[in-house]
């Protein structure tokens, strides 16, 4: 019989991937409708916002207060008391909105599920290709119904590796991991929404992926995906990593050493 705590977790998960879905469908509402979203900018014209984001981060963080309403939810649009909670969701409604208000594919809703500074489930609902990524720790990783295993590459030049890179990064950071990867024969891809690109890495679709700074929402689900996909991750949550975000490198074993030799040392708390 599965402990108390167990049973705690495992009803989460249930949930998460039920209010991911549910998300999903709204969001795909708006996609449907983008051309009539009111569009703000944040940090600067690569980072924005719609009311479909404001929209769906509502709806999951009134779903998860329907259900479980002693939980902390950390959401990118509207925050969030996480205060000495033993449960914290870490939501993003809409990750890639630049992909969604363009008419892009490539977005998805993500959230993940923490307990004691533990992130235990990782949830990437990707509504146009209709695929639920889905993981919690010690039950693998899965999309739809089907398990997923981190790629099995042994170099770089074996496969495609996923990047991302946000203006809150100067060049420098990316460059010349770039260079380093081509002369390795390396590729890599770009898709404008970090957690999805993360969930293809975990399914063994890119030999790995890495960003230099993303933030929690973003961030802690492809992180669940990966280690129980079989691969392995730096330690995200390093250096308060919930409140200030972090690098992120997951890859299978033989991957994330190679790449981890080409980025500065100092990028990573371990």
């Amino acid at each position: 019989m599965a402990s108390a705590a167990q049973n705690e977790i495992d009803v989460r998960y249930q949930y998460a991937c039920e209010v991911a879905r549910a998300a999903a469908s709204r969001a795909l509402s708006w996609y449907q409708q983008r051309h009539q979203l009111m569009v703000e900018h944040k940090r600067d014209l690569q980072d924005v916002v719609s009311e479909a984001d404001r929209n769906v981060e509502e709806l999951v963080k009134s779903l998860i207060a329907e259900r479980f309403p002693q939980d902390g939810i950390l959401g990118e649009e509207s925050g969030g008391d996480i205060e000495g909670a033993s449960f914290i969701w870490v939501i993003d409604p809409i990750d890639g909105t630049s992909c969604f208000l363009n008419g892009l594919h490539n977005w998805c809703v993500s959230l993940a599920v923490l307990s004691h500074n533990e992130p235990l489930i990782g949830i990437v609902c990707d509504p146009n290709h209709h695929e639920l990524f889905h993981a919690c720790k010690g039950k693998g990783a899965w999309v739809n119904e089907t398990r997923i295993q981190a790629s099995p590459a042994q170099q770089l030049s074996e496969g495609v590796l996923g990047i991302s890179h946000s203006s809150r990064m100067p060049p420098e950071s990316i460059i010349p991991l770039l260079h380093a990867l081509l002369a390795e024969g390396g590729m890599f891809v770009r898709t404008g929404s970090g957690a999805l690109t993360s969930a293809w890495a975990a399914a063994g679709r890119l030999i790995g992926y890495f960003e230099a700074h993303m933030s929690p929402w973003d961030g802690l689900p492809g992180i669940v995906l990966m280690r129980e996909a079989g691969g392995v991750t730096n330690d995200y949550l390093a250096n308060d990593g919930l409140k200030n975000g972090n690098p992120v490198l997951l890859a299978n074993r033989a991957i994330y050493d190679q790449l981890k030799a080409l980025l500065p040392t100092e990028l990573f708390a371990e």
